[in-house]
């Protein structure tokens, strides 16, 4: 019989699947030299401590022997073969990883702790592939789950990736004298400029005066109870840069469509009543101002999101995208109670909104631009009573305390005559006003500035803009401003419309 071709036996066998069977992304012998160079270097840990943890090491003996050695460095104690011995027996992990002999032997083979910053990174590595295999093994295995919601799933792991990445994000020293040259240059900036603006203009000159201008890597808290208009503040905001100053803004709109939120523009920028751009019932007067106004918004460099529900992890990958290709300055949230901490599980709301908060700060830093998050205040404001009562305080902010530490700048849109309180402590008329009030500014002052509310178009102004008011196209340039405010504003709209 004769013989079968070799080459036909090859061809009839099985492939090999290469999808499974991997080893996982280990280096026991780094680990090994890595261990032995922390008890004989007693300046090794200072070296490696932000990168390593018990987890990085694959040996479970090595990650009992890394936590013991981490434990002596905690307590500022000599670790050496023997300290590194009686704390595991200590412990009574002493046998369980080898007993004395393998802590002996991991030090007898390492000359110096030369290399163990170059060693650890590796270990680092390994350590993240095995987290992202894990990651991903688990996503798989619920994919395949017939009985798995796809929307929850992709909350998950957006959370757990995101996770993975806060964990292992490391930022390292900087020598003083780049930081040095670009704080001056941010005040030779500062000093040609005859505004002394340091940041992006809000478009309210006595704010910008205050705040020097929305600051990079800054995060600002803009809150109010409901009705006080704080989205019309930030849409102003939004409004005053994107279209007046040309600066791209991006507006993460969770509450709102992006339909809605465009009437507000136009209403504002046409000075044409909320209600009658939403049922279309504009006079010829009203047509013709909103055909030459409308050109204003054409080609603004301002991006609308409006998916309900984002998770942070989602912000953060659509924000670093626009700053990326749209070269966005600013980017603005409405509002942060709406946001989730990207399928992550908490104990209680509190600590998902401190999460939410403070990566946020984070994203403002990594991005170098300022972040505006609308956030609700706590019911207490409406208990109190008199007007220094119902001016909101910094302990009023909603579900967490978190919010207030992480803000750089946290401000309050309150609105007195909401509450039916038309004069302020040194007497000012509070008609159709608002107070700003900035309530903690890290890199300055805080105080109030008062601006005019115009509830019917959805806008804040300064007061003293010369900006004509619908009416005054027909009374010879006349300002009418002086009356807006009032329960009832000149054209019939209800001025406590809650925005």
């Amino acid at each position: 019989m004769a013989e079968p071709n070799k080459n036909t036996r090859r061809k009839a066998s099985s492939p090999i699947d290469q999808t499974y069977g991997h080893l996982q992304p280990q280096a026991l012998d780094i680990e090994k030299v890595v261990l032995g160079a922390l008890m004989i270097d007693k300046d090794a840990f200072s070296i490696v401590s932000e990168a390593l943890v018990p987890e990085t090491f694959y040996e479970p003996r090595h990650q009992k022997i890394f936590a013991a050695i981490r434990n002596l460095n905690v307590d500022e104690n000599p670790v050496d073969i023997l300290t590194v011995t009686n704390e595991l027996e200590k412990e009574g992990t002493l046998e369980s990883v080898g007993g004395p002999t393998y802590i002996v032997d991991l030090a007898s083979h390492v000359g110096s702790a030369a290399n163990i910053q170059y060693h650890a990174k590796i270990l680092h590595q390994k350590y993240m592939a095995r987290q992202l295999i894990s990651f991903a093994s688990k996503i798989e295995t619920s994919a395949f789950d017939p009985m798995v919601d796809t929307d929850e799933l992709m909350q998950e792991a957006e959370g757990a990736l995101f996770e993975i990445s806060r964990k292992n994000m490391r930022q390292d020293y900087t020598q003083i004298d780049p930081v040095v040259r670009q704080a001056v240059d941010i005040i030779q900036k500062a000093s040609s400029n005859s505004t002394g603006l340091t940041g992006l203009p809000s478009g309210f000159t006595k704010l910008d005066d205050m705040t020097s201008g929305w600051q990079k890597s800054d995060l600002v808290i803009i809150a109010g109870r409901p009705a006080m208009g704080k989205t019309s503040f930030a849409l102003s905001i939004a409004k005053n840069i994107a279209v007046d100053y040309r600066e791209p803004v991006a507006f993460f709109s969770l509450e709102m469509n992006n339909v809605q939120l465009v009437d507000r523009l136009i209403s504002n920028v046409c000075e044409i009543e909320g209600k009658k751009i939403m049922n279309g019932q504009l006079s010829r007067d009203e047509w013709d101002r909103f055909d030459k106004r409308l050109s204003k918004l054409t080609g603004v460099p301002l991006y609308i999101d409006d998916t309900p529900g984002m998770s942070i992890f989602e912000l953060r990958t659509k924000a670093r995208r626009l700053v990326r290709e749209k070269g966005v300055k600013l980017i603005m949230i409405d509002y942060l109670q709406l946001m989730n901490a990207s399928g992550a599980r908490f104990g209680n709301r509190q600590e998902e909104v401190s999460t939410i908060s403070r990566s946020l700060k984070g994203l403002a830093k990594e991005l170098d631009i300022p972040v505006i998050a609308l956030s609700q205040l706590n019911r207490t404001v409406e208990n109190r009573e008199g007007l220094e009562g119902k001016r909101p305080q910094l302990s009023d902010l909603r579900e967490s305390g978190a919010i207030e530490q992480d803000a750089d700048m946290v401000l309050f849109v309150h609105r007195p005559e909401y509450y039916h309180l038309y004069q302020d402590e040194k007497g000012n008329d509070l008609h159709g006003k608002a107070q700003i009030i900035i309530a903690k500014h890290r890199k300055g002052a805080t105080g109030d500035v008062l601006l005019s509310f115009q509830g019917q178009y959805t806008r804040f102004a300064n007061p003293e803009d010369t900006m004509l008011s619908p009416l005054a196209d027909n009374m010879g340039g006349e300002i009418i401003g002086s009356r807006l405010g009032s329960n009832e504003d000149p054209l019939g709209g209800d001025m406590n419309v809650p925005f």
